[in-house]
């Protein structure tokens, strides 16, 4: 594989101001720490952080982007040998995009620094624009099912509500919640009710019905207790509440929640989840993103992204269907656009990035 010299620059997607990305031409190379590794960047996925950050807080000059898929080109010294990790090797990962402390972070780029021990390896079978859909939503559904409660083995199998379970957060919340051996309910629009199935629901209700709350409610004997919010909007908490039965229960937002609706039921206990947190670093975003340094919070990464290894090598998490954008770095600011107007429904956006010695 090519030696890399830190002292090169490459193409990154970086933040140009409040609202604004820019493809830079000479953006920094990210040295190597002893624990990571090099990824020549072959496909990267769009998130809805990719939009949030850089039109909340954006740090000029930062490379963006938190989901990729590559190929490995160099390894740290101190990479520990059980990570089994060779030069050559098709992995994907997750970084901390439009992080002010290390500015050459973000996945949008041609080389891309990632923590050796939270990279997965893509099996021969998926492509990496599959792959590269996949770090952050199972480092986030992964937290989500512990604020849950939900990720023992062996616990009692419990019915659990996916609020926007066709979203790919849905998709791989249903996934991860049939191999913990729990039953999966969710909402969708009616088009997109095969999909959720055969990721594991056990029964789906259209969102836009009048009498979605009540056939749930109906459902569940009004005894529902446990609920996952893939939209995360003040609108969708509060039809997750008033789905949950009469003794209350558990609700996980992937976003921050609303304080008037938690007012509104003192018996359910609201949590939402953050995945720049997993890395175990400081986060100096403003509040309520900020963080300090956790190791907790790394160690529980490891054991996040080694579960779904596990899944991933015996074919048993798969992937959200995903549309491919040719073109490079430009296609990507074409895709964030997209994700920013809400254009998108059914899929995750995936560009490929081109190899250019």
């Amino acid at each position: 594989m090519p030696a890399i010299n830190p002292s090169q620059r490459q193409t990154a997607v970086v933040a140009a101001g409040l609202g604004a990305y820019a493809i830079a031409h000479d953006h920094p190379i990210p040295s190597i720490s002893p624990d990571q590794i090099i990824i020549r960047t072959a496909a990267v996925a769009i998130n809805p952080v990719d939009v949030n950050t850089v039109d909340n807080f954006a740090y000029t000059d930062t490379a963006a982007g938190f989901d990729l898929a590559g190929i490995v080109i160099a390894i740290g010294s101190a990479v520990d040998l059980a990570v089994q990790l060779r030069e050559g090797d098709r992995v994907c990962a997750a970084v901390q995009g439009m992080n002010p402390l290390r500015p050459t972070d973000g996945a949008f780029a041609q080389y891309v620094a990632a923590d050796a021990d939270l990279v997965m390896k893509v099996p021969s079978d998926m492509p990496l624009e599959e792959a590269a859909s996949l770090p952050v939503g199972v480092g986030t559904i992964g937290l989500a099912l512990r604020s849950l409660g939900l990720d023992t083995a062996g616990q009692k199998p419990a019915v659990v509500l996916v609020y926007g379970a066709s979203s790919a957060s849905g998709t791989l919340a249903l996934q991860m919640l049939r191999h913990a051996g729990h039953h999966a309910i969710a909402t969708c629009s009616p088009a997109n009710f095969n999909l959720v199935k055969e990721k594991g629901a056990e029964a789906v209700f259209d969102y836009r019905s009048p009498t979605c709350v009540a056939d749930i409610r109906g459902h569940t004997r009004n005894s529902l207790r446990y609920v996952l919010d893939c939209i995360s909007e003040t609108s969708s908490m509060e039809f997750c509440y008033a789905t949950i039965g009469r003794a209350g229960g558990l609700y996980t937002s992937l976003a921050v929640c609303s304080s008037r609706v938690k007012a509104t039921r003192p018996t359910v206990k609201a949590d939402w989840v953050f995945h720049p947190a997993l890395f175990g670093r400081e986060v100096a975003w403003p509040n309520p993103y900020n963080r300090v340094a956790d190791p907790n919070m790394r160690e529980t990464a490891r054991e996040l992204y080694g579960e779904a290894q596990l899944l991933l090598d015996q074919g048993l998490l798969r992937p959200h269907p995903i549309e491919v954008q040719e073109g490079g770095f430009p296609a990507i600011l074409d895709a964030i656009q997209r994700v920013r107007q809400k254009d998108v429904s059914g899929v995750k956006l995936v560009c490929a990035i081109p190899h250019q010695e």
